[in-house]
Order: structure tokens, then sequence, then C-alpha cells
């Protein structure tokens, strides 16, 4: 059975921040993610954690009131992304994070693509041992975004043939930008190495859309997938009164959007 990931940044966000991996164990998922761990001291993540697994964290993306959304991908900004890597490792070393994912930031164009690739390369060298994604974000979330197509992200992956780099597919990201996230993942599953769902097309609790995540579960555990399937929504309600989908999924219990 795939292990299930809480996104703590989007969930359970009734309580403040490092109550939440307590929820999430409660709940009954596997572990937490968090986009942003880096406004708590790393002893509080650790105890708020306490043995709960954090299957995932991004590197820092700079000043996001000024527009910055990372910077692999940016001209001139190498020693910047370089800075928030290593601080991103330093911080999955300390919590057992078992994943980054690296933010490409705001950025287009041939020079964009080059620097992208060369800081992706530099990067996994700095972490062999820990698995590194990239995500294709839609436009109308992030306007300008470098990375926006699941093609253009396996393009990139295939080029630098990485074994610790893979794509993250987030469900509502492959059906905003692509229309048919059934289709993407066919496509470009065996370059996939973290999943993040929700519900289509308003974000809330995962089905809708017409994806089969019960089918996607099945399929998991016949390849044998060792990642996780992270649950990054807008809860409707308070969360812990929207986790059917959850109860459903480790029953197996059928769930597909009309």
């Amino acid at each position: 059975m795939p292990r299930f990931a809480a996104n703590v940044t989007m969930l359970f966000t009734e309580v403040p921040m490092l109550a939440r991996p307590d929820l999430a164990r409660e709940a009954g998922f596997d572990g937490v993610e968090a986009l942003f761990p880096y406004d708590h001291p790393v002893k509080d993540w650790q105890s708020a954690l306490a043995g709960l697994p954090l299957a995932l964290l991004n590197t820092h993306p700079g000043d996001w009131g000024a527009g910055d959304r990372g910077h692999a991908a940016v001209p001139g900004a190498e020693e910047t992304f370089r800075t928030s890597f290593l601080r991103a490792l330093d911080l999955a070393g300390q919590l057992g994070a078992s994943r980054i994912h690296v933010m490409a930031g705001v950025a287009r164009g041939e020079q964009a693509e080059a620097t992208y690739r060369d800081n992706l390369a530099w990067a996994a060298a700095q972490a062999p041992d820990l698995q590194l994604t990239i995500e294709p974000l839609n436009p109308d979330d992030m306007p300008g975004y470098f990375l926006n197509d699941f093609d253009q992200a396996a393009r990139i992956v295939d080029d630098l043939a990485l074994p610790n780099l893979g794509i993250q597919f987030d469900l509502w990201h492959a059906a905003r930008i692509h229309g048919d996230a059934d289709a993407v993942w066919a496509r470009h599953k065996a370059r996939v190495n973290h999943i993040q769902i929700a519900g289509f097309p308003n974000r809330n609790e995962p089905g809708g859309g017409g994806f089969d995540l019960t089918g996607l579960c099945t399929e998991l555990d016949a390849t044998g997938y060792d990642g996780w399937v992270s649950a990054e929504y807008l809860p409707a309600r308070a969360t812990v009164h929207g986790l059917m989908w959850l109860n459903a999924l480790k029953g197996r219990a059928r769930l597909i959007g009309a």
C-alpha cells in the first residue's frame, strides 16, 4: 500500500503549524510534508514530528512577497540557489526528509533552461542519497514560473539522466496545465518520484475530475512504488471532517471522480 502524507502547510490549518503533525498522525497519515519549514527551529520541528516521517520539503523560495518562487532557473542567481539548496539539504538531514522539491523560480528562455540544468546537476551531486523532484506549476496559480509543462519536465529529466532526479506529479497542476491528468500520468509515470493529490476542479478533498485514485494506488502497489502519495489540497471544511477519501483509499474502496 502506498504511504500517505499530509501536506501540513495546507491541511489542519485550524491549529498552529507545529501542532499539525500530531493531527495528521491521529487521522491515519503515514507522514507529512511541509512546503517551507524554515520559520521554526529544527528542534521544534523534531519535537512536533516525534518520529513521524517528513516526506518532502521545498527549497526556500526567497522573498515570496516580492515575487520570488525559487532560483534554480534564474540566470545570475546561481549563488542564491546554491545557498538555499544547501540550507534545504541540511534541514532535510536533520528532519529525516527523503525528498527535496527544487523550485525553479520565475524565468524564461534558453538561458534559464541552461541555468536550470546546471543547477539541477550540481544539486543532485550534493545529495546523492536523497531524491530531488521538479514540479510543473500551472501558470494561473504561478504566473511566470519557468517549469510549467510536464512534457518540458520530462525532457529535462531524460536529458540529465540523474538517478536521484524525478518529476513530482501533482494531480491538480497536471489537470490545470494539460486538461487530462490521467493522460499525463500515463505518459510520465516512469519518471515520477513523488505524487500529490487533490480534487478537481476546486482543489478540495481528493476525488473529481475523472481520475481513478483507487486504480492509481493499485497500480503503485503492483509496480513497487516506494515514494509517497501526499494530500495537498484546500479542505472545504475542517480537515478532520473531510478525510473519507483517505479511509476509502486505505480500504481500497473505489474512489473515482465523476
